[in-house]
C-alpha cells in the first residue's frame, strides 16, 4: 500500500502564496504519476496538476495543469524524498478547496489509485 500525507494548508488572503507537499511512503515503487486535485463539499475532485514519475524507461517529469490554475500553479517532486509540491501563487478566492494528494500505480493491466487525506486552503481578506 502506499500512504500519502498532505501538508502545508492554511489560511493564505488573495494574492498570496502556498506551497503543499505531499509525502509518499509504504510501498512506493511503481508510481507512475503523482498529482494534485480540489474538491469543494457536494462537489467532484477535480484535477489541479499531475506530474509523472520517472522510471527505468521513463526520466519523467511531464506536467499537466488545469486551465484554471496554469501560470500560478506549479507541480514538481522530488525523488529522492518520495515527495510532490504544489506552489500556489496569485491566490484566488476560488482557489479555496480541500486539496487532496493523489498517486497512481499503472500497468497494462491494472490500475490503482492512492489519495491523502486532503489538507485545507482558504484564500479569503
Amino acid at each position: 500500500q502506499v500512504q500519502l500525507v498532505e501538508s502545508g494548508g492554511g489560511l493564505v488572503q488573495p494574492g498570496g502564496s502556498l506551497r503543499l507537499s505531499c509525502a509518499a511512503s509504504g510501498s512506493i515503487f511503481s508510481i507512475n504519476a503523482m498529482g494534485w486535485y480540489r474538491q469543494a463539499p457536494g462537489t467532484q475532485r477535480d484535477l489541479v496538476a499531475t506530474i509523472t514519475v520517472g522510471g527505468s524507461t521513463n526520466v519523467g517529469g511531464s506536467t499537466n495543469y488545469a486551465d484554471s490554475v496554469k501560470g500560478r500553479f506549479t507541480i514538481s517532486r522530488d525523488n529522492s524524498k518520495n515527495t510532490v509540491y504544489l506552489q500556489m501563487n496569485s491566490l484566488k478566492p476560488e482557489d479555496t478547496d480541500v486539496y487532496y494528494c493523489n498517486a497512481v500505480k499503472s500497468t497494462g493491466i491494472s490500475r490503482v489509485v492512492y489519495w491523502g487525506q486532503g489538507t485545507q486552503v482558504t484564500v479569503s481578506s
